[in-house]
């Protein structure tokens, strides 16, 4: 069960690469990203509204909620989305996995995580995973693409940082009630930019249905059901969605999007990947199934 939950939420989330690509021509970046933590987030109230537990405290969080939703959610979504105007989906959701890198540089720095030998060869190994992805894949490196990547790279910065704030602020909160009060902290705080990015016509059905599969399935279905996960499983088996949502992420752009999926794609997402085992391995029993779902990040 807890398998086949892993696949669920590892395919989502892969997904959502797919779909991003496919919308943002005809959103723009910030009208579909608003789109898409605006949906979740009043899914993800509205569970918790029939539950009757576990809604974000606004009053004594509220400032928390919104720099939390711009950090981990509103600014990474978008510079995801600006990316993808340039990269496949499948390299997007690739060098989306360099989260975990950044996560312990920046968690390093600030005492919550600890480097040796082999994280530092973590480190080195998505470096060079990162190089392969740009210089060897399926799109020429110009300038536009380079940007694109250094967009991508940005977000995973932001996640990382996201991470580390949630650690730090809502240790004692629910994760369902943070995810819940980042999506909404994320509308609110891209809600005054949107009239200003709104796209030049009405979208295309195709489009409108991938935002609505971005926000529902992709973001508020796929975070409950990591959540549900973690309650059963615990952090480790959780965090091991980190490993199958590139895959994810490559198929679906190759089989719906006819994206190239060529071998130096495999061996930079086989390097990168290695990259994020070497960081992640950790069997520390200390580490509360909470506090990994809130440094658990996804796109």
């Amino acid at each position: 069960m807890v398998v086949l939950l892993l696949l669920a939420v590892a395919a989502l989330w892969g997904a959502s690469f797919l779909f991003i690509r496919v919308a943002v021509t005809d959103f723009g970046p910030v009208a579909l990203i608003e789109t898409r933590v605006l949906l979740a987030g009043v899914a993800l109230w509205l569970v918790l509204s029939l539950a009757r537990r576990g809604l974000p405290n606004w009053r004594a969080q509220g400032r928390r909620y919104l720099v939390l939703g711009a950090v981990s959610a509103g600014l990474p979504f978008t510079l995801i989305a600006v990316a993808e105007q340039e990269l496949t989906s499948g390299l997007a959701a690739t060098l989306n996995a360099t989260t975990p890198l950044f996560t312990l540089l920046i968690g390093a720095l600030y005492g919550q995580e600890q480097l040796n030998a082999r994280r530092l060869a973590g480190v080195l190994c998505g470096v060079v995973g990162v190089a392969v992805l740009v210089g060897l894949g399926p799109l020429q490196p110009s300038l536009a693409v380079l940007l694109a990547v250094a967009a991508s790279l940005l977000a995973a910065v932001c996640y990382a940082i996201g991470g580390v704030y949630a650690k730090r602020h809502f240790s004692a909160t629910p994760p369902i009630t943070v995810a819940t009060g980042q999506q909404l902290g994320a509308a609110a705080v891209l809600l005054p930019i949107t009239p200003f990015a709104m796209p030049d016509k009405v979208p295309s059905a195709a489009s409108a249905g991938a935002a609505i599969a971005l926000a529902l399935p992709c973001t508020a279905l796929g975070f409950a059901l990591f959540y549900r996960i973690v309650a059963r499983r615990g952090p480790t088996t959780a965090l091991a969605v980190t490993l199958l949502v590139p895959p994810f992420g490559l198929v679906w752009g190759a089989v719906f999007l006819r994206e190239p999926l060529t071998p130096s794609m495999l061996v930079g997402l086989v390097i990168v990947l290695a990259s994020v085992a070497l960081i992640t391995r950790r069997t520390s029993r200390a580490q509360t199934p909470r506090m990994a779902a809130q440094g658990a990040e996804e796109v």
